[in-house]
């Protein structure tokens, strides 16, 4: 799809934005720069993670953390109309984005985005427990890359959409074991990862002890770039 510039009306006397309309899986997005722009690479994720829930029970409620533009969350909306969704991401350019996607697709009774660091944006919200899927695009490049082969990147998207610290599973560590409190048993977590990651990711998996029936996700080159992991009942 040819992406198309608009500007975006201003609030509180801050300038206007210009952003772009950028579809994934078939939910049409502003972007905007200081903003993560999807990738085709993550429709594997949103996808896996749809199946999954079309597969089980209605009315499911789902965590979209490192929500970005929100474009996990909302293709997930778009595809089940009873699933409930709460996203979390850290900046206010991205937070404030995600929020105005929401909207203007008309998700408001259903998504709601909230701010912080990771899980620390769900806390007072009773979830303990309640969750039946956490899916995350997290940063999982290593902060070395991001100062040589890959700083192209920074030019137009934000550092800490990319940067997953020294050995790039930083903030990859931290969803694998803090999602445990808020998946319910059986719940599902379904994450992205690099490429290369795959052994390391299943030792994060294994090492926290709280899920069985991990699995991983090829893309069409035959590469591990999903993980899937059901927390134990």
């Amino acid at each position: 799809m040819q992406e198309m510039t608009r500007m975006t009306e201003p609030v509180l006397g801050i300038s206007a934005v210009p952003t772009k309309l950028h579809r994934f899986l078939g939910v049409e997005l502003e972007i905007a720069p200081g903003v993560l722009v999807p990738r085709e690479e993550t429709e594997l994720l949103g996808l896996t993670a749809i199946s999954i829930l079309t597969e089980e029970q209605a009315g499911p409620l789902v965590i979209d953390m490192c929500c970005g533009s929100g474009n996990l969350g909302l293709a997930v909306a778009g595809a089940i109309a009873t699933a409930r969704v709460l996203g979390a991401d850290l900046t206010d350019e991205t937070v404030g984005l995600a929020r105005r996607n929401v909207e203007r697709l008309g998700f408001g009774p259903r998504v709601k985005i909230f701010q912080g660091d990771l899980f620390d944006a769900m806390n007072g919200q009773d979830l303990a427990g309640k969750v039946d899927m956490i899916i995350c695009n997290p940063p999982y490049i290593s902060a070395r890359r991001l100062e040589d082969s890959l700083a192209h990147l920074l030019v137009d998207e934000p550092r800490e959409a990319f940067d997953g610290g020294p050995f790039g599973i930083s903030i990859l560590q931290r969803v694998v074991r803090d999602s445990v409190p808020f998946l319910r048993p059986g719940g599902t977590l379904v994450f992205e990862f690099g490429e290369g990651q795959h052994q390391q990711v299943a030792h994060l998996l294994t090492r926290v002890s709280a899920y069985d029936q991990v699995s991983f996700v090829d893309n069409e080159a035959g590469i591990p770039r999903v993980a899937v992991a059901r927390k134990q009942v």
